[in-house]
């Protein structure tokens, strides 16, 4: 494939408008939902067969519900991802180890999202099982970044990201269990928050673990975006645990002690990454924002745990696919990635109690960063998009698992905690790919992040795919 630049943009009831902008122009009566959901299903189709984003396609029939009618983000279109359930579409999960039947009933989380006033149009693709932090297959064609198709979108929300990035909707579900709603947006430019755990319905998949390591979201083109969504989606469920967020609406006033992380202890970065986190923080300064570097205590023994625990959920996927997924299931069509984890683990299982209890350790360990600052600024990734083929499940499995963690080297740290963490555009490689950096909180101060956000957006707008 050629490597360009691909996007949807163009003059049409959507226009260049964000979520926020069109709920807007929806409750004026100056367009219909109807309108938004024709242009969103026509920019869908020029953009499909270069980047292939879409699981399965709902066009014919939006998915909305009574509960979101009038709700803020009434009539924008998005798409869900497809390893949560939509009512009437299979779930597919991204895997060719069974066949996925139509969904009897929406998953909570999926109620959730409606009653916001999203219409769905259809479900995005994923790597099997959402495992892998690239959009790939063992035998299907990726999901390709609209900045540079010759590369990966990241992921697992990958599909969702691409979509959003390329304009044919401007807000889309994602999902993160190790940093797959900050991930693709790192790669395709965009914001992307990976909430506290508890701070939205739990996630069916994740709630079954041991430890949770999935919430769910958005990514968007715009933090306002961002902000409404969590706001909508509290008037639905709010979790009286967390301190309540509300609608998050601009910068704040109080100046932060921000802690700098440049380099993790596994992965060193890459210097067009290490430009954007400096110069990120050089901005945070100037705006009155104290930061100073710091070292977070999540080691080696911290990836070699993570690791472990993926391994043990391909174990699960494997072991429980016929009972939970599909009679059919068949453990032998897995990819590479699913079944070298799995092998892993079944080679180390011995040393599953004490990984479980290390990581759990973890959630403390991370609060007591935030006895000292208010905010870390780090990298989401230890370098730009990597190319396709570069985390292909084909890959021969240890050498694949070395790309990785030399990779994604930051964000599981906020999955294994529950904080939350926000990734945000920052400029751009010489490639022209994007690059994003990442800002964590305390649990349950989703606030800080976004009000960061509003302060870089405002002092320095993202780019924009169309210009």
């Amino acid at each position: 494939m050629a490597d360009e630049r691909v996007h949807a943009f163009t003059d049409d009831a959507l226009g260049a408008h964000d979520a926020v902008a069109l709920a807007a122009l929806v409750r004026s009566g100056e367009v219909s939902p109807r309108e938004l959901v024709a242009a969103a299903v026509a920019r869908a189709g020029r953009i499909d067969g270069a980047l292939l984003p879409v699981a399965h396609a709902s066009y014919d029939r939006p998915r909305i519900s009574r509960e979101g009618i009038g709700g803020p983000l009434w009539g924008v279109p998005t798409y869900l991802k497809d390893n949560v359930d939509l009512r009437g579409l299979p779930t597919g999960m991204g895997s060719e180890a069974f066949r996925a039947r139509p969904a009897r009933r929406n998953a909570r989380f999926t109620d959730q999202l409606l009653s916001t006033g999203l219409a769905v149009l259809g479900k995005t693709r994923l790597p099997e099982f959402g495992l892998n932090a690239s959009t790939e297959f063992a035998t299907a064609q990726p999901v390709r970044n609209p900045w540079k198709t010759s590369h990966s979108p990241g992921a697992s929300s990958g599909g969702a990201a691409a979509l959003v990035a390329a304009g044919v909707v401007p807000i889309a579900h994602a999902n993160d269990g190790g940093g797959s709603i900050r991930i693709p947006a790192a790669c395709c430019g965009l914001v992307g928050l990976k909430p506290t755990r508890g701070r939205l319905v739990t996630n069916a998949q994740g709630g079954k673990l041991p430890i949770d390591l999935v919430t769910d979201g958005v990514v968007t083109r715009s933090v306002r975006d961002t902000a409404a969504f969590f706001a909508a989606a509290e008037r639905h469920h709010r979790n009286p645990k967390l301190p309540p967020l509300g609608l998050v609406e601009g910068p704040g006033e109080r100046r932060l002690r921000i802690g700098l992380v440049v380099d993790s202890p596994t992965a060193k970065t890459d210097e067009a990454t290490r430009r954007a986190v400096e110069e990120t923080a050089a901005r945070l300064e100037a705006m009155g924002h104290r930061v100073v570097p710091t070292t977070l205590p999540f080691g080696e023994e911290f990836s070699r745990d993570f690791l472990a625990y993926w391994g043990y959920i391909a174990w699960v996927i494997a072991l429980t696919g016929r009972l939970v997924l599909d009679p059919g299931f068949r453990a032998g069509k897995l990819d590479g990635l699913t079944t070298g984890l799995r092998r892993s683990f079944q080679a180390e299982f011995r040393r599953t109690p004490g990984v479980l209890r290390r990581l759990r350790r973890t959630e403390a360990v991370y609060a007591g960063i935030f006895r000292e600052h208010d905010a870390i600024l780090s990298p989401v990734l230890a370098h730009t998009a990597p190319p396709i083929g570069h985390l292909s499940p084909n890959v021969a499995f240890d050498e694949l698992v070395d790309r990785l963690l030399r990779y994604v080297a930051f964000t599981p740290v906020n999955n294994v905690t529950g904080g939350p963490g926000i990734s945000l555009p920052a400029g751009a490689a010489p490639s022209g790919l994007p690059i994003g950096v990442h800002l964590s909180a305390a649990h349950g101060q989703e606030r800080v992040l976004l009000e960061l956000a509003y302060a870089l957006e405002a002092d320095r707008p993202w780019r924009r795919i169309q210009d």
